[in-house]
């Protein structure tokens, strides 16, 4: 067989693999778990209460939608709302504040923590202001949502019912992102695609493996003993990929963790643009390969390998009569985008993009290439206005 024709038989046999052995991680029915014991448990007990938590910067565009769904909903326990406002220079802290005025439902406070302390990420600071303001109030669990995050009227009583049922100390539903524009059905069911291929949603929910701890930061219902034990957010400040690293914070302290897609949260920050899903991606690609050259070259290799390998063999075979090539590429590009089709049809997208899989992998790449560039390039991590380097340099910044 031609070197081509090895490339390709590899890149199927990795994909047979990833198929059957990557805790089927193409599946998209990974949902809210049972609750059948959570209602008798609260009518013996009653509901817990909850403090919701918001950390906010500059979010005035997207909070007349996210904001008015939290204070409705309907929750049969006692609960609140606190909107930390992470500096914002739009308004986001009036704005808020007059949404508790008109729209009534759960109480609402709005506080602000200033500028971060050295050696803190912003969210995280928000987060340490909010969740201690939140503490005071006793509550049994905090749920943890970002400003862009919208929730449907049962989305609380559900998230705690299931908690509850299961006895789980962290909650977290992936949130069905935006997907409107052409770049954004490119990009964004792919995104989700990616996150579960390498947290399999099965593994961490059933599995109590170390490489198998994540979290979707958008939507974290946390039972605040569990955050005490985990000590959240403190253990985790530095972190810029906060959602794993307080699933693993939680589950290093003895915590019970689930993780799974939602059904009842919807995403409505607009990136209609690959400009905005560009900096959406590579603002932490490099933080996940934990800033390792290494690592990046692995990752590289491994995404020419399993997405570019398949078409290209499969064209070069066609053109240069290698059938051996064409047959194992094309084999290997069918076993992809069966994979894919599952969490295209949760986004309610055509099964047929599901062939457009290896552009966007090629997108991921060099997203990821960025990412290690402006790293090294000493301009770290941006986003709403910060920038945050290195972490050994985090402390002087």
């Amino acid at each position: 067989m031609s070197t081509l024709a090895w490339f390709a038989l590899a890149s199927l046999l990795v994909w047979v693999w990833l198929l059957l052995g990557q805790g089927f991680f193409w599946r998209t029915d990974q949902r809210l778990p049972p609750v059948s014991g959570a209602r008798a448990r609260v009518a013996a007990e009653g509901w817990p209460r909850v403090v919701v938590v918001v950390p906010a910067r500059d979010e005035a565009g997207v909070l007349p939608v996210s904001l008015p769904s939290l204070l409705a909903q309907e929750y049969p326990g006692v609960a609140e709302v606190i909107l930390v406002d992470d500096g914002s220079t739009d308004g986001t802290g009036a704005l808020a504040a007059g949404f508790a005025a008109r729209c009534g439902g759960l109480p609402l406070t709005v506080v602000s923590p200033g500028e971060p302390e050295p050696g803190w990420t912003g969210k995280l600071w928000a987060l340490r202001h909010g969740m201690a303001l939140a503490r005071a109030r006793g509550p049994e669990f905090l749920l943890l949502t970002d400003a862009d995050i919208a929730h449907e009227p049962d989305s609380l009583r559900l998230l705690v019912s299931a908690a509850v049922a299961n006895e789980l100390d962290l909650v977290s539903q992936m949130a069905r992102l935006r997907v409107t524009t052409g770049w954004e059905r490119l990009v964004v069911p792919a995104f989700v695609y990616f996150f579960a291929q390498l947290y399999p949603f099965r593994w961490i929910n059933r599995v109590r493996r170390p490489w198998a701890t994540a979290a979707a930061g958008g939507c974290v219902l946390l039972r605040t003993e569990a955050a005490v034990a985990a000590g959240v957010p403190e253990s985790i400040r530095r972190a810029l990929i906060d959602d794993v690293s307080l699933a693993r914070a939680v589950r290093r302290s003895g915590g019970r963790i689930w993780l799974g897609l939602a059904e009842r949260v919807d995403s409505v920050r607009p990136a209609p643009g690959l400009g905005e899903l560009w900096r959406m991606v590579a603002r932490s690609a490099y933080a996940q390969l934990r800033h390792s050259p290494v690592l990046l070259l692995g990752t590289v290799a491994g995404l020419v390998l399993v997405y570019l390998v398949p078409p290209v063999a499969l064209a070069g075979g066609l053109v240069g009569g290698d059938r051996a090539a064409a047959w194992a590429g094309g084999a290997a590009w069918a076993v992809m985008a069966g994979t894919y089709v599952p969490m295209l049809r949760y986004y309610r997208q055509s099964p047929w993009l599901a062939a457009s899989l290896p552009f966007t992998a090629f997108l991921y790449l060099l997203m990821t290439v960025d990412s290690a560039v402006r790293h090294h390039r000493g301009v770290g991590a941006a986003w709403k206005g910060r920038t945050y380097a290195r972490p050994e340099a985090a402390g002087e910044r």
